[in-house]
């Protein structure tokens, strides 16, 4: 099992690090699930620096055929999607794209405010 823990300060580097996980398996993966793993990566540490007082942990591991990441930031507010989300509005995209593209997702109140965790099948 390879693995990631160390807190990324943007969501960049979130990216960076989950690629470099991902590269380091030693079997070939769906280019289609990297780019999703990539995606769900950055929106979820995105949301945690800009709307919920930052991120507090941060793992990233793969298991067998999935990547599991958890993302736990500093509000117990769970994500939801706008109810304007139709009406033109920019923004407000990301949890429900996180919903279609994770195998699972799991919103778990933590005791600095809630973590997020989210599975994906990378064959």
């Amino acid at each position: 099992m390879a693995r990631t823990a160390e807190l990324p300060a943007t969501s960049a580097e979130a990216r960076d690090r989950v690629l470099a996980l991902l590269r380091g398996c030693q079997r070939q993966l769906d280019e289609m699930a990297v780019a999703d793993a990539l995606l769900i990566t950055s929106e979820l540490v995105t949301n945690a620096l800009r709307h919920a007082g930052g991120v507090t942990r941060f793992v990233a591991r793969v298991t067998g055929d999935l990547l599991e990441l958890t993302v736990e930031d500093a509000s117990p507010v769970p994500p939801v999607v706008p109810a304007d989300i139709r009406d033109g509005r920019i923004g407000g995209y990301g949890w429900s794209l996180v919903h279609r593209l994770a195998t699972s997702v799991t919103v778990v109140p933590s005791a600095a405010g809630k973590g997020i965790q989210v599975a994906l099948r990378l064959m």
